[in-house]
């Protein structure tokens, strides 16, 4: 009896050690819930963003009203010294349904100097506008701009290209802020990872 104890007891430590030598413990979350926990914190950032877009220029929710699409960054983070980059995570909503990520990226070239963190909103005026989108035809020129969320300011723009950008600065300084050259990349809510 004293052997049978014993080797249960060996048998019970050994696979305990063995399992987290192998790196395994049962407390940690899977990828599964760990990429779910981080769209859910990303979800959170979203809507907080679409309020306060719509606390600062009440006259967007007719664009979220009425557009078959958009996409949401909450957080766009830009900075250069004559050579810069941004990049940003965001959500991506068809007829207000969540369909996806995506996620924004630009590299420019020219006089610029600083650094600037701001949101931007991404307004889809019909399915083809999304579905360029999607498949990553959307890329602004070296022109492109946007408009900054102020009161008022959305009840004067129109689509361009079937779509409508919105910014709204959340700190920084920059001497340059524009949207052109921004390529995205879009993972729809399916996809197998």
């Amino acid at each position: 009896m004293n052997k049978f104890i014993i080797a249960i007891m060996f048998f019970c430590l050994t696979g305990f050690s063995i399992s987290a030598w192998a790196g395994w413990n049962p407390d940690q979350p899977t990828k599964a819930q760990t990429k779910q926990s981080k769209q859910d914190v990303m979800s959170q950032q979203v809507l907080a963003t679409i309020t306060t877009f719509k606390k600062q220029d009440s006259s967007l929710k007719a664009f979220f009203d009425k557009a078959h699409g958009y996409a949401v960054f909450p957080t766009v983070g830009k900075g250069g010294f004559f050579v810069g980059g941004a990049y940003g995570d965001g959500n991506v909503y068809e007829q207000e349904v969540l369909i996806g990520t995506a996620t924004i990226t630009q590299i420019t070239v020219g006089l610029q100097v600083g650094g600037q963190a701001y949101s931007e909103i991404i307004f889809f005026k019909d399915k083809k506008a999304l579905n360029n989108f999607k498949t990553g035809d959307l890329k602004f020129g070296a022109q492109a701009s946007a408009v900054a969320a102020t009161a008022g300011a959305a009840a004067n723009v129109d689509y361009s290209n079937g779509v409508a950008i919105f910014t709204l600065a959340k700190g920084g300084l920059m001497g340059e802020a524009s949207v052109g050259g921004q390529k995205f990349s879009f993972t729809p809510l399916n996809k197998k990872s």
